[in-house]
């Protein structure tokens, strides 16, 4: 142990006994289980859903009468919708376990004056934990004796430099917040990456730092889907809709014409084709299909509703530290007292190390030599990836930090025949400035290249080397004579492709902000060299120092948040949020597992991120790729774009079928509908609104517009204006064709055919004109789509089986159509594409856009 230990530990530690007690009294160290929810209990609730209910309901209905394929459709899309909604929910579920297993490493403690090896959840407040380089810290403690220590606190702070760790003084108060060097605080899930120790446990489970993270996640409920929500409302009102209707139609058919049985008979039929089950439908597979298309630009959404969110972001926040960065170390730039540099970009990892001069070179290596042969620091590494020990070299000695010397040294035994040893130093600027006796003149140059480099946002470590005879080495470092080799600048650098994706975030209207635990020079350097203006940044003791007003003010303009402890991160979205802003949050620690569940869009890193991250967002970059996001946004606003065409669609053909089945109730005309003709019409709306539409490509300058109003309802009044057109114009076209029929002197079936074909080649009509809200009819024929050719063939293949097919022509009670009633049919659908293609500018101007 270093000399410099300030507090003397327990000789035995606990015993057994007060171990068990403590155990016993305080639980074990991990966090509480809550009441877990089982799939069982998800798909309870899942089925208490009105669309659901409804979904179900009307499979059963067409199951009742008569119409098992329809029912099998509708019962297999409810049990789809019901299995994905159980397996995401169980997803989340393990959120809390993933925290509970990165609490409970095995841990090396004291019992009874020996050294034991226990699972981590028996470690008690009071046991002495036994450290060394490469242990995970299983509860928060207080350093008690430290050999040269340094712990990785990412997970916590967002920093991706270690800290280093200083015993205790007796009486002291203690900081118990993670970050900073030279505190005596350890935290349970942090990483030892340098020396060794022992620490008296202080907290552990839901009362260490972890833990109250771990709370605080376990507190806040996943944003509602707002989508689902105003489906719910459309859904009750169609259905509220449709039971009038059709009540309305029993009613008028009873009275006028006095068969109450036939009456209930239309009713039910009526019922059916006014049912909003394609709604529910549509929902889920859109959903569904958007995930999987999402998922082709490596983003695995874990909760649909971030699907829909995803068009209205407004605000992306962005931890910097493994999101905008590698989070690893690298070497960024090289100095020497020449005054000599080797800027960014010119350094990279072997073998291109070996193309270095030869100053530099030998710069790169003392750095390497001073490091630890295996290392487990992210700046040791860097220098491993530039540089490697000449062969036959043996590490003699090693010289570690001293907290009034912050450099440490390692004499190597070259195998020369002089039997002389290579000392290389490396650490603080100034304790390297201090061990080379530095001049007046050549310490001035040495200051300002340091401050040079710090402010671009490097960690600025000296590098010195010295000579000794083997067999008379010194007790300190400063007994040797060093000679100064030059600065070396460590940076995180930036994920390739974060610049591009800046700039499409600003044209998309996304303001982009990044929020960060790491000190405020390296997160401007970062913000600046990503494309964020730097210049509004505020600091965790600024933020502290605000009210949750003063706070929104001033979220509104910053752009960097630096020094941001985890539950800052909280404050901040709950401020953006407040003021009116969709926040997307990406991050990748445990630290950023609150914001992620509390943002409207929490997105965690797939490769680096941890599983509590994981499990906290509803989104996942498979590959880490911040130009990922994009893709998103786009595809999300391409979903939403498809949805609202087919919720209009669905809108729009309901007026000419509710239109056509009222219309010979209220006049005493021959009834056209009954439920084999809603089974038809059912044939053709499902695959148009859910194959179709959901494959249509995206609308020209999807990512050039501003994002979407949260507030803004799926069917706005400008959509329902446009689909009430629609639906108009087709009942215009065929109830016309129905009437002149009958003028005509055509019979009932034939009548009956006639105006079925006008109703379904006026649907095909408004499948074209819902393709695009921007594109032509002329674009909108050359727009690929295999979906809707599919569609297109099946339609003509039916209805000419209904004409063709005796057995059809019976069933749907049709009459042969004439070459004139084809003609008459075809004009139908071409009118109503070119008079709604005629209108759709003046609509898309005033309502649609």
């Amino acid at each position: 142990m270093s000399p410099d230990t300030a507090a003397a530990a327990p000789a035995r530690g606990l015993s057994g006994a007060e171990a068990a007690a403590r155990l016993a009294a305080e639980g074990p160290n991990e966090l509480p289980h809550g009441g877990r929810r089982t799939p069982f209990r998800i798909a309870l609730e899942v089925l208490r859903e009105p669309m659901l209910a409804l979904l179900l309901g009307g499979g059963v209905l067409y199951l009742l009468l008569g119409s098992p394929e329809e029912a099998v459709i509708l019962l297999v899309f409810a049990l789809l919708s019901i299995g994905i909604t159980v397996v995401q929910e169980s997803r989340t579920e393990r959120v809390m376990e993933a925290l509970r297993d990165l609490t409970s490493p095995r841990a090396l403690v004291l019992r009874d004056g020996a050294r034991v090896r226990i699972a981590g959840r028996e470690v008690v407040r009071g046991d002495i934990m036994l450290l060394a380089e490469g242990d995970r810290v299983p509860a928060d403690g207080r350093l008690l004796r430290g050999d040269d220590i340094q712990t990785d606190e990412s997970l916590l702070t967002g920093e991706s430099v270690p800290v280093r760790k200083r015993p205790a003084a007796s009486g002291t108060a203690v900081a118990p917040r993670p970050g900073g060097d030279d505190l005596p605080q350890l935290f349970s899930g942090t990483l030892v990456v340098r020396g060794s120790g022992e620490a008296e446990v202080t907290a552990t489970g839901a009362r260490s730092e972890i833990g109250r993270i771990g709370q605080s996640l376990g507190s806040l409920a996943p944003e509602p889907p707002r989508l689902q929500a105003q489906m719910r409302r459309l859904v009750t009102f169609c259905a509220i809709a449709g039971g009038a209707v059709s009540l309305l139609a029993v009613a008028l058919y009873g009275t006028l014409r006095g068969g109450w049985l036939d009456a209930l008979l239309s009713g039910i039929a009526l019922g059916m084709s006014m049912l909003p089950e394609e709604l529910p439908v549509v929902l889920t597979v859109f959903m569904a299909m958007g995930a999987w298309r999402i998922s082709r630009a490596r983003v695995l959404t874990r909760r649909g509703a971030a699907i829909e969110t995803l068009g209205s972001a407004t605000v992306l926040c962005t931890d910097k530290t493994g999101t905008l960065t590698q989070n690893r170390m690298s070497v960024a730039a090289l100095w020497r007292p020449d005054g000599a540099t080797l800027r960014p970009g010119a350094v990279t990892p072997r073998p291109g190390g070996a193309t270095l001069a030869e100053p530099f070179r030998r710069l790169v290596e003392a750095g390497m030599l001073a490091s630890a042969p295996q290392p487990f620091d992210p700046m040791e590494q860097a220098f491993h990836d530039l540089a490697a020990a000449p062969p036959g070299w043996t590490l003699v000695r090693a010289y570690g930090l001293r907290p009034d010397l912050l450099a440490m040294s390692h004499a190597w035994s070259t195998g020369a025949a002089d039997a002389r040893l290579l000392v290389a130093a490396k650490g603080a600027p100034e304790a390297i400035a201090a061990l080379c006796r530095l001049d007046e003149a050549a310490r001035a140059a040495f200051d300002a290249a340091v401050e040079a480099m710090a402010a671009q946002g490097m960690r600025v470590l000296g590098v010195a080397r010295a000579e000794a005879a083997a067999g008379a080495l010194p007790e300190t470092q400063p007994d040797f004579a060093f000679t100064l080799l030059g600065l070396v600048g460590l940076a995180d650098p930036l994920r390739p492709g974060v610049t591009e994706a800046m700039g499409e975030c600003r044209s998309a209207g996304i303001r982009v902000v990044m929020i960060t635990g790491d000190y405020p020079a390296t997160a401007r350097a970062i913000a600046r060299e990503a494309g964020l203006a730097a210049d509004d940044l505020v600091t965790g003791e600024a933020l502290a120092a605000l009210d949750d007003a003063a706070l929104a003010a001033r979220a509104r303009t910053a752009t960097v948040f630096a020094r941001i402890l985890p539950e800052q991160k909280l404050r901040i979205v709950a401020a953006l949020k407040a003021d009116g802003e969709v926040v997307a949050m990406t991050g990748d620690g445990v630290n950023d597992a609150p914001s992620l569940k509390a943002a409207h869009i929490g997105i965690a890193m797939g490769g680096r991120g941890t599983d509590v991250a994981r499990e906290a967002s509803s989104l996942v970059l498979l590959d880490d790729d911040f130009g990922s996001i994009v893709q998103a946004v786009r595809l999300g606003r391409r979903v939403y774009d498809n949805l609202r065409k087919a919720m209009g669609f669905i809108l729009a053909i309901h007026v000419p079928i509710a239109g056509l089945a009222l219309l010979p109730l209220v006049f005493g005309l021959p009834i056209l509908f009954g439920p084999v003709h809603i089974a038809f019409l059912e044939m053709i709306i499902d695959p148009v609104c859910t194959l179709v539409f959901e494959a249509e490509e995206e609308e020209e300058g999807i990512m050039q517009r501003p994002p979407r109003s949260p507030a803004a309802p799926l069917f706005s009044g400008a959509l329902i204006g446009w689909s009430l057109l629609q639906g108009g114009v087709v009942l215009l076209l065929a109830g016309g064709a129905f009437l002149g029929g009958l003028w005509r002197g055509m019979p009932e079936a034939e009548v009956r055919a006639l105006a079925f074909f006008c109703l379904v080649l006026g649907i095909i009509g408004l499948v074209f004109v819902n393709r695009s809200f921007s594109a032509s009819i002329a674009v909108a024929f050359r727009r690929r789509n295999a979906a809707f050719r599919w569609v297109l063939l099946g339609v003509t293949a039916l209805l000419a089986a209904t004409l063709l097919w005796p057995l059809a022509r019976r069933l749907f009670r049709f009459g042969p159509l004439h070459l004139d009633d084809l003609a008459a049919t075809l004009a139908v659908g071409l009118l109503t594409i070119l008079l709604l293609d005629l209108a759709k500018p003046h609509w898309r101007r005033r309502f649609v856009s």
